[in-house]
C-alpha cells in the first residue's frame, strides 16, 4: 500500500494537480491539510472519478483535514478524543478547529493532522499549540496501547522542525516558533510512546525539506524546513519498505507550498 500526506494549500485550487498526482503516483491513501474549504465546498465527484472514497472536515476557509482512500475509508472520527479547542478571546469558549481525522484504510488507522502553528512564543496561539501536541500524543498512546497490533499512522504538518538539520538556517530561526525548545520536546514525546519518523531513514538530512516559502526565492534557494511527517506505531512501521519526499512537485506554477510525503508499506 502506498500512503502519502500533503498540505496542499487549497484543494480547490489545486484538485487538477493533485488528482493527476494521484494516477501518476499510484498512491492508494492520501491524507491532504489545509484544504481551505468547508465540507459542502470539496471537490468529492472528482476523487470520486478515480476511485478514492473522501472524508473531509473543514469549517471555514483555513485549515481543513480530508483523507482519500482507495483502498477503504471505515470508522472515520472527526477530531481525537481530548482534542482542544482555541480562543484568542479569554472570555468566550474555546471551539474546535478542523485539524484532524482519523479513518482505517486496509486495515491501517491513518490520522490526517495540522498542528497549530503557533504564529509567535508570546502568542495564546503557542499555548494551544503544545497543549494540542500534549493530547495528541496522550490519545496516541491510549490507540497504540489498546491495539498493540494495529498500525497506526500520524500523517501530516506537523508544524515543527524537530532538529537543526530540519531548517536551513538555525539562527534564522532563533527565537520563532517550528524550532522552540518546547516545541522539539512536544514532537519528540510521541517517540517515548512508540511512535517513529518512518520517512527519515529513507530521505536523510540535512538538506532534506518538505516545505518552501513561497517569498524570497525560497524553494530555488533550497531554504526549507522539514515540518511534514509520518510517525509510524511499532505496528506501523514494522510494515514500512520504503519512503520519499516528492520534491518536484514543489515546482511549476499553481505548486503548494508543500511537497507530498509518502511511504510504501507491506501489508
Amino acid at each position: 500500500m502506498r500512503l502519502a500526506t500533503w498540505n496542499v494549500n487549497s484543494v480547490r485550487a489545486r484538485t487538477d494537480r493533485i488528482l493527476d498526482w494521484l494516477q501518476r503516483t499510484d498512491t492508494d491513501v492520501l491524507a491532504m491539510q489545509e484544504t481551505k474549504c468547508k465540507d459542502e465546498q470539496f471537490p468529492y465527484e472528482r476523487f470520486e472519478e478515480l476511485g478514492y472514497r473522501v472524508a473531509h472536515v473543514g469549517l471555514s476557509q483555513w485549515n481543513g483535514v480530508a483523507i482519500a482512500s482507495r483502498v477503504g475509508l471505515d470508522d472515520v472520527q472527526i477530531g481525537f478524543e481530548d482534542q482542544p479547542g482555541f480562543s484568542k478571546d479569554p472570555e468566550v469558549d474555546p471551539a474546535l478547529e478542523a485539524r484532524a481525522i482519523g479513518a482505517t484504510c486496509a486495515g491501517v488507522r491513518v490520522w490526517s493532522l495540522y498542528v497549530p502553528n503557533g504564529r509567535d512564543l508570546n502568542d495564546p496561539h503557542y499555548t494551544y499549540k503544545l497543549d494540542w501536541l500534549a493530547k495528541l500524543r496522550a490519545d496516541a498512546h491510549a490507540w497504540a496501547t489498546a491495539a498493540p497490533g494495529q498500525p497506526i499512522a500520524l500523517v501530516g504538518d506537523w508544524n515543527v522542525a524537530p532538529t537543526d538539520d530540519d531548517v536551513w538556517d538555525p539562527a534564522f530561526f532563533e527565537g520563532k516558533t517550528h524550532t522552540s525548545q518546547p516545541e522539539r520536546d512536544a514532537f519528540h514525546a510521541f517517540a517515548d510512546v512508540g511512535y517513529t519518523d518512518v520517512v527519515r531513514p529513507y530521505a536523510p538530512g540535512p538538506g532534506v525539506y518538505t516545505y518552501w516559502d513561497y517569498t524570497q526565492l525560497r524553494f530555488p534557494k533550497k531554504q526549507g524546513m522539514r515540518i511534514d511527517f509520518v510517525l509510524g506505531s511499532p505496528a506501523f512501521a514494522a510494515r514500512v519498505t520504503d519512503a520519499e519526499i516528492d520534491r518536484n512537485e514543489r515546482k511549476g506554477k499553481g505548486a503548494s507550498d508543500h511537497a507530498p510525503v509518502v511511504v510504501d508499506l507491506d501489508l
